[in-house]
């Protein structure tokens, strides 16, 4: 049996290095007990802030001095919980982040109820004749934004305070998925047993070439979830009931209009995203399970098949080392100081790839300011796993430059932007790789990693989103959620995405389970409007070149200084507009065309 080691049996060569963020756990206590003090001071400034402008931008620094070391302290936590969240002292650590989180919040309530109170004209007259107060201004006007839906001082402080129980339904669903989610073992056709997980089936057995592993899985992933179906429900469903009653009290004329507050972007780029990419992507990824199902010999395909390899005889194993070289070759158009940066992030441990027991599924990147990110991966040999680190060396690169050229206070830019860095990327190393090899095996292989990228964001992301709209407009409706619910309505829309050509089984009907986003506001969306950008400034800079490479690095150094849109904009892209969206579908289908051709 293939077994997975706990996280003291891994190599050390294969784990990030978290010393810079933090020397040792008791550094890391030190600075959290200080953290702890430094939010209480913040007192002095309550009452004060519009005493004048020099208050108010002694106000507004101290707030964002405690929060920026806040996040260095949340992100040790939360790193060393990815890493393995099987571990007690980490889950404790993630506990006490989330209530000093919370402790934090309600200290700072009053910031923003006090800045809204201003008489009309106070906040522009302060921002005149205090230049400190420039690097405040983006975050200043999307407060002004929120005035018709704040709510009076104590009832703001009193959300504040109740943070951690407002999070809760994400804490319990990565909790449980990290640690307490079991799977049997499953038996291949030539009586090998094997080990199950969400990362051992998430980065290997789901695009196994074997149909009996891939299926085994399968079954013994979807039975596993299946144990979880009714909690997973109870979660999810409260966490769209605080989103409904959250909306509700603050006036929004919708669930998805308050979600949607922070993102800065018009309620039809959400819209558009969703119909035109499923009204469009469906019939050309119909012919892709077609083909799959025909290549395969494949008497039906079902949810577990749709990732399988076309060409498993073609799978060059991949190391680590040979998937970094590729990276930086492909990032090369970049610019030498980004590819520096790469290769630092890729050489000196700031990339966790090991597998083990208690390890997070998936990928992420985190970024504490003042530091530098960190990627974790769980890396399995394949070209799949190239594109993932490519992908998560976007955000890193991104981070990385806006830290170097903003104040903490505008690193981010809002949700709708931050796919866009990591997706350029995957789109630039596909570009290198098709451009440098005439090999027709070569080539299908990576067209089907690119093809990955558009079934990840423009498929799973999306029809994520299409459920999150469902159900809110459900649950504003009046109607329970459960998971009878969840399952029907996921099952309806892989159904009427994939037509006849998948099987929608249970295991399809309950991926809801699978993934965090749905804890995260509207966030799925978000993967696809990053895709429609990359793809459309990817060919642009296939066409010019460095000029286009250049407005590109000048967005990602504007870090949150600017709204998704405009910055889309001032790379060259035209957001606003529903065309990129056609082209980025009409891009997919010449890619199946070309599949198509190199298998007959």
């Amino acid at each position: 049996m293939h077994t997975r080691l706990s996280r003291p049996e891994v190599p050390v060569a294969s784990t990030w290095d978290l010393s810079p963020l933090f020397a040792d756990e008791a550094t890391w206590e030190r600075e959290f007990q200080a953290v702890d003090e430094a939010h209480q001071a913040l007192g002095a400034h309550q009452g004060k802030l519009g005493g004048g402008p020099a208050h108010l931008l002694s106000g507004l620094t101290a707030v964002e001095s405690v929060q920026e070391r806040l996040m260095r302290v949340s992100t040790f936590a939360r790193l060393r919980n990815a890493q393995d969240g099987t571990d007690p002292q980490h889950q404790a650590a993630m506990a006490r982040v989330s209530a000093l989180h919370a402790r934090v919040g309600a200290s700072t309530a009053f910031v923003d109820s006090e800045i809204l109170a201003f008489p009309e004209g106070v906040l522009e007259a302060f921002m005149a004749a205090e230049p400190g107060l420039a690097v405040f201004k983006p975050m200043l006007t999307d407060l002004l934004a929120l005035r018709p839906h704040r709510l009076g001082a104590d009832t703001e402080r009193a959300l504040a305070s109740l943070g951690d129980v407002l999070a809760a339904p994400y804490m319990i669903y990565n909790r449980s998925k990290s640690s307490d989610m079991a799977f049997a073992p499953f038996t291949d056709a030539a009586g090998t047993v094997y080990a199950n997980s969400v990362n051992g089936f998430e980065s290997n057995f789901e695009t196994h070439s074997d149909t009996s592993v891939r299926r085994g899985a399968w079954a013994s992933f979807s039975a596993g979830l299946k144990a979880y179906n009714q909690t997973y429900s109870a979660t999810f469903a409260t966490e769209v009931n605080k989103n409904v009653v959250m909306a509700r009290l603050r006036h929004y004329p919708s669930t998805e209009a308050y979600l949607l507050q922070t993102h800065k972007i018009p309620h039809s780029v959400h819209h558009d995203i969703l119909d035109i990419i499923q009204a469009e992507l469906a019939p050309h990824m119909q012919r892709y399970a077609r083909l799959r199902r025909r290549v395969l010999g494949l008497d039906k395909l079902l949810y577990c098949d749709i990732k399988a390899p076309l060409d498993p005889a073609f799978n060059p194993h991949i190391s680590y080392e040979e998937g970094c070289r590729l990276i930086l070759d492909s990032l090369a158009i970049m610019g030498p100081q980004y590819c520096a940066f790469a290769r630092q992030a890729m050489e000196q441990r700031w990339v966790d790839r090991a597998d083990n027991i208690g390890k997070s599924s998936g990928a992420f990147c985190a970024s504490p300011y003042g530091v530098h990110p960190y990627i974790l991966i769980t890396w399995s040999n394949t070209m799949r796993n190239v594109f993932t680190l490519a992908h998560e060396l976007g955000h890193a690169g991104h981070f990385g430059l806006a830290m170097q050229h903003q104040r903490f206070v505008n690193m981010r830019p809002a949700m709708p932007f931050i796919e866009a860095p990591s997706i350029m990327n995957e789109m630039l190393l596909a570009q290198h790789v098709l451009a440098d090899n005439r090999d027709p095996r070569m080539r299908r292989s990576v067209i089907m990693q690119v093809l990955g990228t558009y079934h990840h964001n423009f498929v799973t992301h999306l029809l994520e989103a299409e459920l999150q709209r469902q159900i809110y407009a459900l649950a504003e409706g009046g109607r329970s959620i459960t998971a009878a619910v969840l399952n029907e309505r996921k099952g309806q829309i892989l159904a009427r995405f994939w037509g006849d050509t998948l099987e929608i089984d249970d295991g399809a009907r309950m991926t809801w389970m699978r993934q965090p986003h749905y804890y995260m506001g509207l966030y799925p969306y978000t993967y696809s409007v990053g895709l429609v950008a990359s793809t459309a400034m990817s060919l642009v800079v296939q066409k010019e070149g460095p000029p286009a490479v250049q407005r590109w690095l000048d967005v990602l150094k504007a870090g949150g200084t600017r709204k998704p849109l405009e910055l889309m904009h001032l790379a060259g892209i035209d957001m606003a507009s529903s065309q990129p969206i056609h082209d980025a579908v009409a891009y997919v289908g010449r890619l199946i065309d070309e599949l198509e051709r190199s298998f007959d």
